[in-house]
């Protein structure tokens, strides 16, 4: 194990997970945003409404991240009319291309915690707002969300830490995240063991801090939870 070189590879590489951090957050908060409604929906008694978001869950979760990062970035620009459009200069930056796959692909599956969660939460206290005159849109807003986001943070915590690993992906279309940077690096020593250790190193020390950072925040919203118990 050559030591001196993954010391020198450390600096490019905490670049990369700059550009892998960036990427991870806004995707799995853009996802969130696209999930609520979603999920909202897929929890629907009515079918007509279940069915465009379950036909959305079922392809981003049932096709991998892969395939629909190659979609956006190539696939779109066989379109004429995608070239044409204001977007193209967002569309070709594979950034951006990157962003888009991996916010619709976490939306799909942070969808579908949100449908389990929003059934989950215990039918009496839906019915005890009710019969305080909530409307249903009141006891979603008040009472289902925010017992729904109690009982799906556990699972939305390992969509988050699945993404991160699933974001190494985004190395394959040209982008510079963590994984790519190693990758360019090993272009150049031929130390494949080395840099890919080190570069393994940045995700166990990402992935840590987000496992800590996760529980604590289930640690507050219990004790907020016995607050309001009280």
């Amino acid at each position: 194990m050559e030591w001196n070189v993954i010391w020198a590879a450390l600096p490019r590489l905490a670049q990369g997970a700059v550009l892998t951090l960036q990427l991870v957050g806004l995707a799995v908060l853009i996802g969130l945003i696209l999930a609520v409604p979603l999920g909202i929906a897929r929890a629907s008694k009515h079918w007509y409404i279940r069915a465009l978001p379950y036909s959305y869950i079922f392809f981003f979760r049932g096709t991998p991240l892969l395939l629909q990062l190659f979609m956006v970035y190539y696939g779109l620009a066989q379109f004429d009319v995608v070239k044409q459009s204001v977007l193209w200069p967002y569309l070709r930056d594979p950034w951006w291309c990157a962003l888009i796959a991996m916010c619709l692909h976490t939306a799909g599956y942070i969808a579908e915690i949100i449908r389990g969660a929003i059934q989950a939460v215990p039918h009496g206290e839906v019915e005890a707002a009710r019969s305080l005159g909530m409307s249903k849109a009141q006891t979603m807003l008040h009472i289902v969300l925010p017992r729904a986001a109690r009982i799906g943070l556990p699972a939305y915590s390992n969509e988050v830490i699945l993404m991160l690993k699933a974001s190494s992906l985004a190395s394959t279309i040209t982008l510079l995240d963590l994984t790519g940077m190693a990758r360019t690096i090993i272009s150049r020593n031929y130390l494949p063991v080395e840099t890919f250790f080190a570069a393994g190193l940045f995700y166990l020390l990402i992935t840590f801090v987000l496992v800590q950072a996760f529980k604590l925040l289930e640690r507050v919203l219990r004790v907020d939870a016995v607050h309001q118990g009280r």
